[in-house]
């Protein structure tokens, strides 16, 4: 086993970047056991002791309190995630202006907030997801069109999208080049594949990092969930590697709440108000300045 180091993986599970095969990485933070590392060869960012393939498929479900609450449109975490689906929509609008008639499909597509909005703008809108719980409740509360499983599976003819989204979603794959790569194929030419990530390289998670392992707290990598931590740079290699070009980028931030907390968990955790104190102005300067914690990346077959 290799020795863990500013220039080496060391964990008895560890594994090659996805991007560009390397072995050597920085280690970058420790969180529920899992070690998050950095590529010294392309600066990507990711889990070197990943679960195995039954444990990640054991994260995505209710049982695991896995998206439960975007089961219950009176929820606010409902609420919440239909303000993120209008923005996903303006994002798509930024590359695609005119929507109407463009046929969707949302790979990860949760409840199908994002595309009962996409579907009311004029599109063809079709989904996929993992989550039996949540595929189905799209199927019947909204009644669409979604493949309860992975989208291989969906019988989708090559060339049959102008649209598909990975909406936070490349970030929990075990295999996002190869994830990509396969992508490809549904699109028509001249198609968007529009993607959103949490962003490691935006001012809060820049800002905090050097005091991550002495607070030992950092809440912008969330493993197991999270098995990767892109950048616009590293993403961007990334989409092209796999058959595309890339048309823009464009910059947001998180939700405070999703960071630092609430006054709730303020009051059962003085570390978190603290830590909000000192970081969550950073958060918010980071978005004005165009370095947010958020990232989408719009891209097309090359």
């Amino acid at each position: 086993m290799e020795q863990l180091g500013s220039i080496s993986i060391g964990t008895s599970q560890s594994v090659a970047c996805n991007l560009c095969g390397a072995r050597e990485a920085q280690h970058l933070f420790t969180k529920k056991g899992y070690d998050l590392v950095r590529c010294t060869a392309c600066e990507l960012a990711y889990i070197a002791n990943p679960p195995d393939a039954e444990g990640i498929a054991a994260i995505y479900t209710t049982a695991a309190d896995y998206h439960d609450a975007l089961l219950d449109p009176a929820s606010e975490q409902f609420a919440r995630q239909s303000e993120i689906a209008d923005q996903h929509l303006r994002m798509m609008k930024i590359f695609r202006p005119q929507l109407s008639g463009l046929r969707v499909l949302d790979i990860g597509c949760s409840s199908g907030i994002f595309l009962a909005k996409a579907r009311d703008a004029g599109m063809d809108a079709h989904g996929a997801e993992l989550s039996p719980e949540t595929a189905n409740f799209a199927r019947f509360h909204f009644d669409l069109p979604v493949h309860r499983g992975d989208w291989r599976d969906g019988d989708y003819a090559d060339s049959s999208f102008d649209v598909v989204t990975l909406f936070d979603v490349i970030e929990h794959l075990p295999d996002p080049l190869s994830e990509l790569q396969a992508i490809r194929r549904l699109l028509k030419p001249g198609g968007l594949l529009l993607q959103s990530t949490p962003d490691i390289d935006g001012l809060f998670p820049r800002a905090s990092e050097p005091l991550a392992k002495r607070l030992d707290y950092w809440p912008h990598p969330e493993p197991p969930h999270h098995l990767f931590q892109f950048s616009e740079t590293t993403l961007s290699a990334m989409v092209h590697k796999a058959g595309f070009a890339v048309e823009g980028a464009r910059h947001t931030s998180m939700d405070l709440a999703y960071n630092f907390g609430t006054m709730e968990s303020w009051k059962r955790s003085p570390k978190m108000l603290a830590y909000a104190a000192l970081f969550a102005p950073v958060a918010i300067i980071g978005e004005w300045l165009g370095k947010g914690d958020w990232l989408y990346l719009a891209a097309t077959p090359s």
